[in-house]
């Protein structure tokens, strides 16, 4: 009987002194300690992880208390406002240099000019995205507001992450602690196979922690920096519509106006769109009908003249 690449007992042990594992009981052992060395990594990982979950992953209960008592939560805060004022370029600038001010910085900017008939009136409405640092965050977010002339729409919201964040933590420390059991079976392994199989077992174990590492790296840095929509805007202008029997008046000579201007464009239109086939159709076609009209009455003439000579 080939000697076992290490006991499971041993890993056991190591997951003790790390604080990951719970110690099995001797059927267990003996089972895994007689089994091929080429099955001991895929069982060791179930037991392992099975072992190590149940001492990292708390339960419902200690989540609440460990978040309760948590000193440095995470909270994903976001903000979206639309403000109106005289210029939205100075705005720009002056949000600019508030996010600067508190530790922050501008992601995007993006402007886009308002359509008018009349050019002067043409605005540009600006839209920038915001970071600013999770402590600055309200006081970064007053100092905006305070520069609109007039606030039409302001939407702030949080999302605690703190739990998600703590899971992670503790997913990530048995993954680790996982992939150092399977290093020190790799060191005893005995052949090739056997080397192979905890090798893909490693590979597995370290794909797992780099997601869960992103995870948390993305959690950390969208807690840490807030962000702040802000949407300028010009004043819209509304108009108002006077009443009264002159003002009713003008508008009634203003559309007899237009009226009368309008059907003479469309007298001189129709005089202009007319005028070629006037001259390359008409014109012709008169001359042509007049010219036969003039011969056919000479030979009713020479006719009528040539008769009496005859009796």
């Amino acid at each position: 009987m080939k000697t076992p690449v290490i006991p499971l007992i041993t890993l056991l042990v190591f997951s003790i002194s790390c604080s990951f594992a719970r110690q099995p009981d001797a059927t267990t052992q003996n089972k895994t300690a007689q089994a091929p060395a080429s099955e001991r990594p895929a069982e060791a990982r179930e037991q392992i992880v099975n072992d190590s979950m149940q001492k990292v992953s708390l339960s419902d209960v200690d989540k609440v208390e460990v978040i309760n008592e948590a000193a440095d939560r995470k909270i994903i805060r976001n903000a979206d406002i639309t403000m109106e004022v005289e210029s939205t370029t100075d705005a720009q600038h002056q949000v600019t240099t508030i996010a600067e001010s508190h530790g922050g910085f501008v992601v995007t900017s993006e402007a886009k000019q308002r359509e008018n008939i009349d050019p002067s009136k043409r605005t540009v409405d600006i839209k920038l995205v915001a970071r600013i640092p999770a402590d600055r965050f309200g006081v970064a977010l007053d100092q905006i507001k305070k520069l609109a002339g007039n606030l039409p729409e302001a939407n702030v919201n949080g999302q605690d992450v703190t739990e998600d964040f703590i899971d992670l933590e503790a997913r990530i420390k048995t993954e680790k602690a996982l992939e150092l059991q399977f290093l020190d079976i790799m060191k005893q392994a005995d052949t090739v196979q056997e080397a192979m199989e905890v090798q893909r077992q490693i590979a597995g174990v370290r794909t797992d922690i780099e997601k869960l590492e992103g995870r948390k790296r993305f959690l950390e840095n969208r807690s840490s920096l807030s962000t702040i929509t802000v949407n300028i805007q010009a004043p819209k202008v509304i108009a108002v519509n006077p009443t009264g029997v002159g003002h009713s008046v003008r508008d009634a000579v203003s559309d007899s106006l237009e009226l009368a201007t309008g059907m003479f464009v469309f007298f001189v239109r129709t005089v202009i769109v007319m005028m070629p086939i006037l001259i390359f159709v008409v014109l012709p076609a008169g001359l042509v009908l007049r010219y036969a009209w003039r011969r056919a009455k000479r030979i009713r003439l020479a006719q009528a003249l040539a008769t009496p000579a005859a009796d």
